[in-house]
Protein backbone atom coordinates (compact mmCIF):
# COMPACT_ATOMS: atom_id res chain seq x y z
CA UNK A 1 0.00 0.00 0.00
CA UNK A 2 1.36 3.20 -0.86
CA UNK A 3 1.95 6.31 1.89
CA UNK A 4 0.20 9.43 1.94
CA UNK A 5 2.05 12.62 1.49
CA UNK A 6 1.64 14.03 4.80
CA UNK A 7 1.23 17.70 2.37
CA UNK A 8 -1.14 16.69 0.28
CA UNK A 9 -3.33 14.42 2.99
CA UNK A 10 -3.16 18.43 5.34
CA UNK A 11 -4.56 20.04 1.85
CA UNK A 12 -7.10 17.83 1.05
CA UNK A 13 -8.37 17.77 4.78
CA UNK A 14 -8.33 21.39 4.84
CA UNK A 15 -10.36 21.16 1.72
CA UNK A 16 -12.59 19.12 2.99
CA UNK A 17 -13.30 21.74 5.56
CA UNK A 18 -14.45 24.03 3.72
CA UNK A 19 -16.41 21.68 1.14
CA UNK A 20 -18.51 20.61 4.58
CA UNK A 21 -18.47 24.63 5.53
CA UNK A 22 -20.06 24.74 2.06
CA UNK A 23 -22.81 22.01 2.03
CA UNK A 24 -23.57 23.25 5.28
CA UNK A 25 -24.08 26.75 4.65
CA UNK A 26 -26.52 25.73 1.40
CA UNK A 27 -29.16 24.52 3.89
CA UNK A 28 -28.87 27.58 5.84
CA UNK A 29 -29.22 29.89 2.51
CA UNK A 30 -32.47 27.43 1.92
CA UNK A 31 -33.62 29.06 4.91
CA UNK A 32 -33.37 32.56 4.57
CA UNK A 33 -34.67 32.35 0.85
CA UNK A 34 -37.56 30.55 1.73
CA UNK A 35 -38.42 32.32 5.23
CA UNK A 36 -37.58 36.31 3.34
CA UNK A 37 -34.87 36.43 5.60
CA UNK A 38 -33.07 37.67 2.67
CA UNK A 39 -35.74 40.24 1.52
CA UNK A 40 -36.11 41.28 4.99
CA UNK A 41 -32.28 42.43 4.90
CA UNK A 42 -32.07 43.85 1.18
CA UNK A 43 -32.55 47.47 2.35
CA UNK A 44 -29.10 47.12 3.68
CA UNK A 45 -30.36 48.48 6.79
CA UNK A 46 -27.55 46.83 9.76
CA UNK A 47 -29.83 44.58 12.15
CA UNK A 48 -29.56 43.09 15.49
CA UNK A 49 -30.98 39.55 16.02
CA UNK A 50 -33.65 41.38 18.23
CA UNK A 51 -34.77 43.96 15.19
CA UNK A 52 -34.63 41.54 12.84
CA UNK A 53 -37.07 39.15 14.73
CA UNK A 54 -39.23 42.26 15.05
CA UNK A 55 -39.40 42.72 11.40
CA UNK A 56 -39.69 39.07 10.90
CA UNK A 57 -41.61 37.81 13.25
CA UNK A 58 -39.22 34.92 13.25
CA UNK A 59 -37.81 34.05 17.24
CA UNK A 60 -34.51 35.68 17.87
CA UNK A 61 -32.48 33.05 19.59
CA UNK A 62 -32.91 31.49 15.36
CA UNK A 63 -32.36 34.39 14.20
CA UNK A 64 -29.13 35.06 16.28
CA UNK A 65 -27.40 31.22 14.86
CA UNK A 66 -28.37 31.90 11.26
CA UNK A 67 -26.88 35.27 11.02
CA UNK A 68 -23.68 34.00 12.61
CA UNK A 69 -23.93 31.44 9.83
CA UNK A 70 -24.12 33.57 7.42
CA UNK A 71 -21.34 36.39 8.10
CA UNK A 72 -18.97 32.88 8.68
CA UNK A 73 -19.82 31.88 5.39
CA UNK A 74 -19.13 36.03 4.32
CA UNK A 75 -22.55 35.41 2.30
CA UNK A 76 -23.46 38.44 5.15
CA UNK A 77 -21.98 41.29 6.93
CA UNK A 78 -20.85 42.05 10.82
CA UNK A 79 -19.83 44.79 12.05
CA UNK A 80 -18.21 43.87 15.71
CA UNK A 81 -17.79 47.34 16.67
CA UNK A 82 -22.22 47.72 17.27
CA UNK A 83 -22.95 43.85 16.90
CA UNK A 84 -24.78 44.39 13.97
CA UNK A 85 -25.31 42.41 10.49
CA UNK A 86 -26.23 44.01 6.95
CA UNK A 87 -26.35 42.65 3.34
CA UNK A 88 -24.13 44.91 0.87
CA UNK A 89 -25.88 45.88 -2.46
CA UNK A 90 -23.61 42.44 -3.72
CA UNK A 91 -25.39 40.28 -1.34
CA UNK A 92 -28.52 41.28 -2.02
CA UNK A 93 -28.24 41.07 -5.67
CA UNK A 94 -27.49 37.58 -4.71
CA UNK A 95 -29.91 36.18 -2.26
CA UNK A 96 -32.69 38.51 -2.21
CA UNK A 97 -33.32 40.43 -5.80
CA UNK A 98 -34.95 37.42 -7.57
CA UNK A 99 -34.66 39.05 -10.97
CA UNK A 100 -30.87 39.98 -10.54
CA UNK A 101 -28.60 38.08 -12.85
CA UNK A 102 -26.53 37.03 -9.63
CA UNK A 103 -29.67 35.51 -7.96
CA UNK A 104 -28.68 32.24 -6.67
CA UNK A 105 -31.85 31.11 -4.26
CA UNK A 106 -32.79 28.84 -7.25
CA UNK A 107 -29.23 27.35 -7.39
CA UNK A 108 -30.15 26.14 -3.44
CA UNK A 109 -33.08 24.65 -4.33
CA UNK A 110 -31.95 22.58 -6.55
CA UNK A 111 -29.20 21.43 -4.66
CA UNK A 112 -31.72 20.36 -2.43
CA UNK A 113 -33.59 18.29 -4.39
CA UNK A 114 -30.07 16.26 -5.23
CA UNK A 115 -29.88 15.74 -1.79
CA UNK A 116 -33.53 14.58 -0.91
CA UNK A 117 -33.13 12.49 -4.62
CA UNK A 118 -29.59 10.60 -3.88
CA UNK A 119 -31.06 7.24 -2.86
CA UNK A 120 -32.77 7.52 -6.00
CA UNK A 121 -29.59 8.08 -7.88
CA UNK A 122 -28.03 5.67 -5.90
CA UNK A 123 -30.26 2.66 -6.82
CA UNK A 124 -29.89 3.32 -10.91
CA UNK A 125 -26.16 3.01 -10.56
CA UNK A 126 -26.88 -0.13 -9.21
CA UNK A 127 -29.34 -1.37 -11.63
CA UNK A 128 -28.40 1.37 -15.04
CA UNK A 129 -32.08 2.27 -14.64
CA UNK A 130 -32.57 6.16 -15.34
CA UNK A 131 -34.32 8.63 -13.08
CA UNK A 132 -37.00 10.44 -14.89
CA UNK A 133 -37.26 14.40 -14.40
CA UNK A 134 -40.83 13.83 -12.66
CA UNK A 135 -39.37 11.49 -10.30
CA UNK A 136 -37.46 14.18 -8.73
CA UNK A 137 -38.61 15.76 -5.50
CA UNK A 138 -40.58 19.07 -6.62
CA UNK A 139 -38.08 21.90 -5.31
CA UNK A 140 -36.18 20.82 -8.57
CA UNK A 141 -38.64 22.22 -10.87
CA UNK A 142 -39.01 25.23 -9.05
CA UNK A 143 -35.44 25.98 -8.06
CA UNK A 144 -35.14 25.42 -11.86
CA UNK A 145 -36.95 27.90 -12.99
CA UNK A 146 -35.75 30.22 -10.27
CA UNK A 147 -31.98 29.47 -11.72
CA UNK A 148 -32.20 29.83 -15.42
CA UNK A 149 -34.48 33.10 -15.58
CA UNK A 150 -32.33 35.66 -14.43
CA UNK A 151 -30.01 34.30 -17.01
CA UNK A 152 -32.53 34.78 -19.34
CA UNK A 153 -33.86 38.19 -18.43
CA UNK A 154 -30.16 39.43 -18.48
CA UNK A 155 -29.63 37.70 -22.26
CA UNK A 156 -31.85 36.52 -24.41
CA UNK A 157 -33.93 39.32 -25.23
CA UNK A 158 -30.78 42.03 -25.92
CA UNK A 159 -28.36 39.15 -27.02
CA UNK A 160 -29.56 35.79 -27.45
CA UNK A 161 -32.11 36.59 -29.98
CA UNK A 162 -30.04 39.35 -32.15
CA UNK A 163 -27.36 36.91 -32.40
CA UNK A 164 -29.50 35.12 -34.56
CA UNK A 165 -29.51 36.62 -38.05
CA UNK A 166 -33.27 37.68 -38.94
CA UNK A 167 -34.69 36.60 -35.72
CA UNK A 168 -35.43 39.48 -33.89
CA UNK A 169 -37.66 40.91 -36.82
CA UNK A 170 -39.11 37.92 -37.74
CA UNK A 171 -40.49 38.03 -33.68
CA UNK A 172 -41.53 41.68 -33.75
CA UNK A 173 -43.54 41.04 -36.89
CA UNK A 174 -45.70 38.24 -35.17
CA UNK A 175 -43.36 34.79 -35.66
CA UNK A 176 -44.70 31.36 -35.17
CA UNK A 177 -42.79 29.83 -32.09
CA UNK A 178 -42.48 26.58 -30.09
CA UNK A 179 -40.62 26.59 -27.01
CA UNK A 180 -39.80 22.95 -25.98
CA UNK A 181 -38.98 21.35 -22.36
CA UNK A 182 -40.91 25.10 -21.49
CA UNK A 183 -41.22 23.87 -17.52
CA UNK A 184 -42.69 26.56 -15.62
CA UNK A 185 -42.03 28.84 -18.73
CA UNK A 186 -39.59 31.70 -17.99
CA UNK A 187 -38.27 32.12 -20.94
CA UNK A 188 -42.04 31.38 -23.18
CA UNK A 189 -42.96 34.22 -20.88
CA UNK A 190 -40.07 36.41 -21.24
CA UNK A 191 -40.22 36.69 -25.02
CA UNK A 192 -43.90 37.01 -24.99
CA UNK A 193 -43.14 40.13 -22.97
CA UNK A 194 -40.93 41.48 -25.66
CA UNK A 195 -42.89 40.63 -28.72
CA UNK A 196 -46.61 40.93 -28.36
CA UNK A 197 -47.14 39.87 -31.62
CA UNK A 198 -45.49 37.12 -31.61
CA UNK A 199 -47.46 33.66 -31.63
CA UNK A 200 -45.90 31.51 -28.65
CA UNK A 201 -46.81 28.01 -27.37
CA UNK A 202 -44.84 26.64 -24.78
CA UNK A 203 -44.35 22.63 -24.63
CA UNK A 204 -43.46 20.12 -21.89
CA UNK A 205 -44.31 16.59 -21.17
CA UNK A 206 -44.15 17.40 -17.39
CA UNK A 207 -47.82 18.21 -16.68
CA UNK A 208 -47.50 19.93 -13.14
CA UNK A 209 -45.00 22.20 -15.15
CA UNK A 210 -47.53 22.66 -17.67
CA UNK A 211 -49.81 24.25 -14.61
CA UNK A 212 -47.66 26.56 -13.22
CA UNK A 213 -46.55 27.89 -16.62
CA UNK A 214 -50.35 28.52 -17.28
CA UNK A 215 -50.31 30.25 -14.29
CA UNK A 216 -47.42 32.17 -14.38
CA UNK A 217 -47.98 33.41 -17.78
CA UNK A 218 -51.77 34.69 -16.05
CA UNK A 219 -49.55 36.33 -12.95
CA UNK A 220 -47.46 38.29 -15.44
CA UNK A 221 -50.63 39.62 -17.70
CA UNK A 222 -49.87 37.83 -21.14
CA UNK A 223 -52.26 34.51 -21.26
CA UNK A 224 -53.94 36.01 -23.66
CA UNK A 225 -50.85 36.02 -26.16
CA UNK A 226 -48.87 32.82 -24.76
CA UNK A 227 -50.46 29.19 -24.67
CA UNK A 228 -49.34 26.10 -22.63
CA UNK A 229 -49.69 22.50 -23.86
CA UNK A 230 -48.23 18.94 -22.23
CA UNK A 231 -46.25 17.82 -25.00
CA UNK A 232 -43.04 15.99 -25.31
CA UNK A 233 -40.19 16.73 -27.80
CA UNK A 234 -40.79 14.18 -30.40
CA UNK A 235 -44.72 14.68 -30.79
CA UNK A 236 -45.22 18.35 -29.78
CA UNK A 237 -47.57 19.67 -33.28
CA UNK A 238 -46.09 20.41 -36.51
CA UNK A 239 -47.24 24.31 -36.97
CA UNK A 240 -44.52 25.71 -39.51
CA UNK A 241 -42.81 27.20 -36.50
CA UNK A 242 -40.41 30.45 -37.60
CA UNK A 243 -38.83 29.42 -33.95
CA UNK A 244 -38.09 26.38 -32.25
CA UNK A 245 -36.42 26.93 -29.31
CA UNK A 246 -34.71 24.62 -26.75
CA UNK A 247 -33.43 25.90 -23.34
CA UNK A 248 -31.35 24.07 -21.27
CA UNK A 249 -33.11 20.82 -21.75
CA UNK A 250 -31.51 19.19 -25.04
CA UNK A 251 -28.77 17.18 -22.79
CA UNK A 252 -31.87 15.71 -20.35
CA UNK A 253 -33.50 14.23 -23.71
CA UNK A 254 -33.06 9.99 -24.10
CA UNK A 255 -33.29 11.06 -27.89
CA UNK A 256 -32.15 14.07 -28.84
CA UNK A 257 -31.54 13.11 -32.75
CA UNK A 258 -34.86 12.05 -32.93
CA UNK A 259 -36.35 15.47 -31.16
CA UNK A 260 -33.98 17.29 -33.71
CA UNK A 261 -35.59 15.30 -36.47
CA UNK A 262 -39.08 16.16 -35.36
CA UNK A 263 -38.12 19.96 -34.75
CA UNK A 264 -37.25 19.78 -38.67
CA UNK A 265 -40.74 18.38 -39.18
CA UNK A 266 -42.57 21.82 -37.25
CA UNK A 267 -40.26 23.83 -38.55
CA UNK A 268 -41.25 26.95 -41.46
CA UNK A 269 -38.75 26.18 -44.79
CA UNK A 270 -36.78 28.91 -43.34
CA UNK A 271 -37.26 28.70 -39.85
CA UNK A 272 -34.72 28.18 -37.26
CA UNK A 273 -33.40 25.79 -34.09
CA UNK A 274 -32.22 27.66 -31.47
CA UNK A 275 -30.58 25.46 -29.03
CA UNK A 276 -29.48 27.02 -25.14
CA UNK A 277 -27.22 24.66 -23.77
CA UNK A 278 -25.10 24.54 -20.36
CA UNK A 279 -21.51 26.02 -21.86
CA UNK A 280 -18.54 23.15 -22.11
CA UNK A 281 -15.46 22.86 -23.99
CA UNK A 282 -15.30 19.64 -25.85
CA UNK A 283 -12.53 17.53 -23.44
CA UNK A 284 -12.80 16.57 -19.91
CA UNK A 285 -9.46 18.39 -19.14
CA UNK A 286 -10.59 21.55 -20.46
CA UNK A 287 -13.95 21.17 -18.32
CA UNK A 288 -12.56 20.70 -14.93
CA UNK A 289 -13.15 24.31 -13.62
CA UNK A 290 -15.50 25.28 -11.53
CA UNK A 291 -18.65 25.81 -13.77
CA UNK A 292 -17.78 22.07 -15.12
CA UNK A 293 -17.99 20.81 -11.47
CA UNK A 294 -21.15 22.21 -10.77
CA UNK A 295 -22.17 20.61 -14.29
CA UNK A 296 -20.76 17.72 -14.00
CA UNK A 297 -22.41 17.22 -10.40
CA UNK A 298 -25.85 18.20 -11.46
CA UNK A 299 -25.22 16.04 -14.70
CA UNK A 300 -24.82 13.20 -12.04
CA UNK A 301 -27.38 13.38 -10.05
CA UNK A 302 -30.35 15.09 -12.44
CA UNK A 303 -29.71 15.13 -16.51
CA UNK A 304 -27.80 11.69 -17.11
CA UNK A 305 -30.84 9.88 -15.22
CA UNK A 306 -33.22 11.71 -17.16
CA UNK A 307 -31.82 10.77 -20.60
CA UNK A 308 -31.04 7.19 -19.58
CA UNK A 309 -34.80 6.94 -18.37
CA UNK A 310 -35.95 7.53 -21.96
CA UNK A 311 -35.83 5.67 -25.19
CA UNK A 312 -32.55 5.49 -26.96
CA UNK A 313 -31.18 6.75 -23.46
CA UNK A 314 -27.98 8.87 -25.46
CA UNK A 315 -26.98 9.85 -21.65
CA UNK A 316 -25.29 13.64 -23.76
CA UNK A 317 -25.12 15.04 -19.80
CA UNK A 318 -25.02 18.52 -19.31
CA UNK A 319 -21.24 18.60 -20.70
CA UNK A 320 -21.93 17.57 -23.85
CA UNK A 321 -19.55 20.32 -26.06
CA UNK A 322 -20.10 21.57 -29.34
CA UNK A 323 -19.16 18.82 -31.38
CA UNK A 324 -21.47 16.37 -29.50
CA UNK A 325 -24.04 19.01 -29.86
CA UNK A 326 -23.16 19.64 -33.41
CA UNK A 327 -23.55 15.53 -34.15
CA UNK A 328 -26.50 15.69 -32.74
CA UNK A 329 -28.29 18.31 -34.96
CA UNK A 330 -26.01 16.81 -38.01
CA UNK A 331 -27.98 13.75 -37.77
CA UNK A 332 -31.09 14.63 -37.35
CA UNK A 333 -30.87 16.03 -40.88
CA UNK A 334 -29.84 19.47 -40.70
CA UNK A 335 -26.99 21.58 -42.36
CA UNK A 336 -26.30 24.53 -40.87
CA UNK A 337 -25.17 24.74 -37.47
CA UNK A 338 -23.22 27.71 -35.65
CA UNK A 339 -22.54 28.78 -32.43
CA UNK A 340 -23.94 32.48 -32.24
CA UNK A 341 -23.07 33.43 -28.90
CA UNK A 342 -21.91 32.34 -25.26
CA UNK A 343 -21.82 33.21 -21.77
CA UNK A 344 -19.81 31.77 -18.77
CA UNK A 345 -22.84 29.70 -18.10
CA UNK A 346 -24.25 29.19 -21.74
CA UNK A 347 -23.64 28.19 -25.33
CA UNK A 348 -26.76 29.61 -27.25
CA UNK A 349 -26.28 27.50 -31.55
CA UNK A 350 -28.35 28.43 -34.40
CA UNK A 351 -29.14 25.63 -36.16
CA UNK A 352 -31.35 25.45 -39.81
CA UNK A 353 -31.95 23.41 -42.52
Amino acid sequence: MRQPDPQKLDALVGRMVGELGAAVTGATVLLGDQLGIYKAMADGVPVTPESLARKTGYKERYLREWLSAQAAAEYIDYNDEDSTFSLSPEQAMAFADEDSPAFFGGAFEIMQSIWLDEPKIAEAFRTGAGVGWHDHSQCLFRGTERFFRPGYNAHLIEEWIPAIDGLKDKLEHGARVADVGCGHGASTILMAKAFPTAKLTGFDYHGPSIERARAAAKEAGVDDRVTFEQASAKDFPARDYDLVAMFDCLHDMGDPVGAGKHVRETLAPDGTWMIVEPFAHDTLKENLNPVGRIFYGASTMVCTPASLSQEVGLGLGAQAGEIRLRKVAMDAGFSHFRRATETPFNMVFDVRA
